[in-house]
């Protein structure tokens, strides 16, 4: 991490790693070191469990001290649980893959363009709707025919 606290502090928003409540964070390691950083949440939840784990903290303590919310900890130490330290780090949100335009459609629609070059989005949109129940706007369709559909798809 940068030594300046100011490029820290980017660095950890950067990262999803920056913690904004800081200033409730009590427990005497991030009081009286330049180590521990109360804004560093990837470190204030390892530290959180250790407290947890090593010094048998309770976890209403361990939320007053650390600045946390009992929901969080709980969550925290599932995630510690099943993926170690990987699982303190932020998850991306919202959906992980296309819901409507799947490998399956992309393939209708490689099959489609192969039988019949000439074909409009605007059909291709209608056939989509008929076989597999789903509305994508032509517009959609030609990006993922030209390989720029979101996600970064490249068919």
């Amino acid at each position: 991490m940068p030594s300046d606290p100011e490029a820290k502090r980017k660095a950890l928003q950067a990262s999803g790693t920056f913690n904004a409540r800081a200033g409730q964070v009590r427990h005497p390691l991030f009081q009286q070191s330049s180590f521990f950083d109360p804004e560093d949440l990837l470190q204030l939840k390892y530290e959180t469990l250790r407290a947890l784990e090593i010094e048998s903290y309770p976890v209403a303590k361990a939320a007053r001290d650390f600045g946390l919310s009992r929901p969080t900890i709980y969550q925290a130490q599932n995630q510690f649980q099943e993926q170690g330290l990987e699982g303190l780090l932020p998850h991306k949100r919202g959906p992980k893959a296309p819901r409507k335009l799947t490998d399956e459609v992309l393939q209708y629609f490689k099959d489609q363009v192969a039988a019949e070059s000439d074909i409009k989005a605007e059909e291709l949109a209608r056939r989509v709707r008929q076989r597999f129940g789903v509305n994508l706007h032509p517009r959609t369709i030609q990006k993922a025919l030209n390989g720029r559909a979101k996600g970064g798809r490249v068919t």
